[in-house]
């Protein structure tokens, strides 16, 4: 069963996860407190042996020991090991639920296009949206443990009613080595076909919107399949693994309270819990344990999928919305705001406030552009305008460009007009003409 807790929060407030550490099913103490407990039960047995046990000399053996395990930790990259595992676990995971064959789509494209309220329509209705169901059911009776047990052979698929004995026997007469969740979707081709040629379905684009969502829908449940093969690489998986059960095993050596090797040597705190030990057990195993429960999220974990609910959810959705909900529609009517020109539902007394906010427009909407007279006046662009430069500007601009030498500005440059800038009043710049005057010099 899911563990939902999306109500709580809702609002941010003081101490607003703190709740939801007290809680047990699908919690990380649940997952972790064996693991934990034999973490503890270890390291006190080390650390009796090494109090009560060992002399002189062996405790000096097993100081040396110890540091060169608490030095070995920071050489296992555990972060980023297993920080990259677990982001890819997770994607993996939320891609497997969208993977999920929802009918929704489908039943309102059946609904639409195949007409009929004769016994033969309803039939044609309600026996292929049975035929995309029964394929889902087929499809998580191969991937999920939940789904399995409640159907353990065709038979129970049978007496479920989403096949019929005559679809069973034609289901297992189809001999293939590969699974066989598809073969509904190809009864509901050729049924739709034959619809068709009946005049149930009045003309090829709606046949064609048909087909799409069916491909769409198969697609799904082919997608479901491959993630169910294809694993994340098991090596990846083995070096997470051994990257965490390492370090603390160093850990367990090495997070020691060890004596002072010299006489007169200052020695550290003699702490008999380890607190900072245990959070990195609890927060490393923890988050590899994360890994662990969602790899596979068609199991029988707290959180893992509710397949058997969405079967029959989808059942009873789409039956409904074929059949009992087909051209059962209510009277059309003018609207509450038919005479309005602008709608406003009304609110209440808890939601009154929200109507004192203004609409966003855009975050530009409130700049104050008209404040400034002259910043707001037109103005044209044109080619007798002087140019307006910054001081900064200047000093790159009245550098000598390398493609304007002075052997250009010599003598022949007085023969280019081109090259000199007008001035407003029809005359030529005095800056540009000093400036020609220097590079002819």
């Amino acid at each position: 069963m899911t563990i939902s807790y999306t109500l709580e929060v809702a609002n941010s407030r003081f101490g607003g996860f703190s709740k939801l550490l007290f809680r047990w099913k699908g919690s990380i103490y649940k997952l972790l407190y064996k693991e934990f407990i034999v973490f503890v039960v270890l390291y006190a047995a080390l650390s009796f042996i090494y109090r009560q046990l060992l002399t002189e000399e062996q405790k000096r053996l097993y100081t040396k020991v110890a540091q060169y395990c608490n030095r070995s930790t920071d050489l296992i990259p555990m972060s980023f090991v297993l920080g990259f595992y677990v982001t890819l676990i997770v994607n993996r995971w939320w891609a497997q639920y969208t993977s999920i064959p929802l009918p929704d789509q489908l039943m309102c494209v059946i609904s639409s296009n195949v007409h009929g309220k004769d016994e033969r329509g309803r039939i044609l209705r309600r026996t292929l949206i049975r035929y995309a169901n029964l394929s889902a059911v087929l499809i998580l009776r191969s991937v999920s443990t939940r789904v399995l047990k409640r159907f353990p052979t065709m038979d129970h698929v049978v007496e479920a009613g989403f096949m019929t004995q005559d679809e069973c026997k034609k289901f297992e007469s189809l001999h293939s080595d590969f699974n066989k969740y598809w073969i509904p979707c190809v009864w509901f081709t050729n049924l739709a076909a034959q619809a068709r040629g009946d005049g149930r379905i009045r003309d090829d684009v709606a046949l064609r919107l048909l087909m799409d969502e069916l491909n769409l829908y198969r697609a799904k449940c082919s997608m479901l399949f491959h993630y169910d093969w294809i694993s994340i690489p098991l090596v990846y998986t083995q070096v997470v693994t051994i990257a965490v059960y390492s370090f603390f095993a160093f850990c367990l050596i090495g997070r020691q309270f060890l004596e002072p090797l010299e006489p007169g040597q200052e020695g550290d705190l003699d702490m008999y819990v380890p607190l900072s030990t245990l959070l990195q057990f609890f927060f490393y195993t923890g988050w590899l344990k994360v890994a662990e429960q969602i790899i596979n999220p068609f199991g029988e974990d707290d959180d893992d999928f509710e397949t058997n609910k969405l079967i029959d959810r989808n059942l009873q959705v789409s039956l409904l919305s074929v059949d009992d909900m087909y051209q059962d529609l209510p009277p059309a009517v003018k609207d509450k705001y038919w005479n309005e020109s602008t709608a406003q539902p009304p609110y209440t007394t808890a939601t009154a406030a929200e109507t004192l906010k203004p609409s966003f427009l855009g975050s530009t909407f409130d700049m104050r552009m008209c404040e400034d007279v002259e910043q707001s006046q037109l103005a044209e662009a044109s080619p007798s305008m002087p140019r307006i430069q910054t001081p900064l500007l200047s000093r790159f601009f009245a550098a000598a460009s390398p493609a304007i030498s002075i052997k250009n500005f010599g003598r022949g440059s007085r023969g280019h007009p081109h090259l000199r800038r007008p001035w407003a009043d029809g005359g030529e710049d005095p800056e540009s003409v000093s400036r020609i005057e220097e590079e002819e010099m």
